[in-house]
């Protein structure tokens, strides 16, 4: 960690590179340090005043929120936002369910949770993502047409034409969330 810190901090962990951008934009629309997760330890993170954390999307868990989660004992006299990345559209339901899995009952209404929409290019996708996408895609690719929803359709469509849908306006609500006193 670098001498010279802000009273703000953004840590992120991305597997494809989507929430790596958001956290540079925020990064540098709030003038906060930044971080990949594996460069920062909890004991760095007790200078800050505010830990912003954004990980990737993975069914509905956040890439190394655990960092967060497992030390809320020692980071609850911060000001805690969390992102989440991933390619699905953003909804209330979806918002919901994703807060849900990743935080205890006990530290939901200290986290300010914001999810993000991401990219995605099946080609750049590991071995393990692709088989797991291919699984999705058989399944969608067995239910009649008249039986898929928009995003089913959509994520079809995504299998041969890589889509980004990452947006800089997006992180205006994190920004206003963070300047809040």
């Amino acid at each position: 960690m670098s001498a010279k810190t802000s009273k703000i901090v953004v840590i992120y962990k991305s597997k494809y590179g989507s929430t790596k951008s958001y956290a540079e934009w925020i990064s540098k629309d709030v003038g906060g340090d930044l971080f990949e997760s594996s460069m920062v330890s909890v004991n760095d993170l007790q200078k800050y005043q505010v830990i912003v954390f954004g990980g990737s999307l993975h069914a509905v868990g956040i890439n190394g929120v655990k960092l967060i989660t497992d030390n809320f004992d020692l980071l609850k006299n911060k000001k805690i936002i969390v992102f989440g990345t991933g390619a699905s559209p953003v909804r209330e339901e979806t918002v919901k369910h994703v807060y849900k899995h990743n935080f205890p009952n006990e530290i939901q209404e200290k986290i300010h949770f914001f999810l993000l929409r991401g990219a995605f290019n099946y080609c750049k996708l590991s071995f393990i993502d692709k088989m797991l996408m291919n699984a999705l895609r058989l399944m969608l690719k067995m239910k009649k047409a008249d039986k898929l929803d928009e995003d089913s359709r959509g994520l079809l469509e995504c299998f041969n034409k890589p889509v980004d849908w990452r947006d800089k306006k997006a992180i205006i609500p994190i920004v206003q969330c963070i300047n809040e006193e």
